[in-house]
């Protein structure tokens, strides 16, 4: 396994978001974890991408242990070992689509020319390279959504995490942004983890996870 939690539970206040959740994803594998409202689905993404350490439980990535790891040990794992796919988007405005796809390579201290290859590479497969100097505010939220993949498969990381990554799209913008961004995951190894509440989201996956009051239904 390429990411594992294990026993996950975490509260909020009184609430109990994961109450004893066990997840294992394999390497390139794409999975969707699916629930009604409430079931515990974002937060499960959050503990297993190390934004949110568990109360209780471990989660392993390459079978070394990251929820104990410190706050900058953290970031500096998910900048290199994961992508994000947000159901906004979240492109940082001031920058172009170029700028913003190219970030991740320059955090990692790639340099520019051949952050700027895998850039454009990435960009005209998604068919948005024309459109590589505007603002994300310059262009649809299907056209921002294709670059926001293309930032997350930017330093080919080994796992990237989507959070209702076509809720805020129409059906045929959200039926090229999944195509793009499974069928380049497969292509270059990654594995995905994908929350939605939609059917036609999860038919992309391999298979399906579901939650059921924080926990992995049987």
């Amino acid at each position: 396994m390429i990411l594992q939690g294990s026993n996950l539970t975490i509260r909020f206040g009184q609430t109990i978001a994961l109450n004893g959740a066990d997840v294992a994803i394999s390497p390139g594998e794409i999975v969707a974890i699916m629930g009604p409202s409430g079931s515990g689905k974002s937060t499960l993404l959050h503990v297993l991408a190390g934004i949110l350490r568990p109360e209780h439980g471990e989660v392993r990535l390459n079978d070394e242990r990251i929820d104990n790891l410190s706050d900058s040990r953290r970031s500096r794992l998910r900048l290199r070992s994961f992508g994000f796919v947000l159901q906004f988007g979240d492109l940082v405005p001031e920058l172009s689509l170029r700028e913003n796809v190219e970030l991740p390579l320059r955090l990692l201290a790639v340099p520019k020319a051949k952050a700027r290859v895998r850039g454009s590479e990435l960009l005209r497969h998604l068919e948005v390279d024309e459109l590589a100097d505007r603002r994300p505010g310059q262009v649809s939220g299907g056209q921002a959504q294709r670059a926001a993949v293309a930032r997350a498969l930017a330093h080919r990381p080994t796992v990237i995490f989507a959070d209702e990554p076509t809720g805020a799209l129409d059906s045929a913008a959200g039926e090229v942004v999944l195509d793009t961004l499974t069928g380049l995951a497969r292509k270059e190894g990654s594995a995905v983890v994908m929350v939605t509440h939609e059917a036609r989201v999860a038919s992309y996956a391999d298979r399906t996870i579901l939650l059921r009051d924080g926990r992995v239904a049987a």
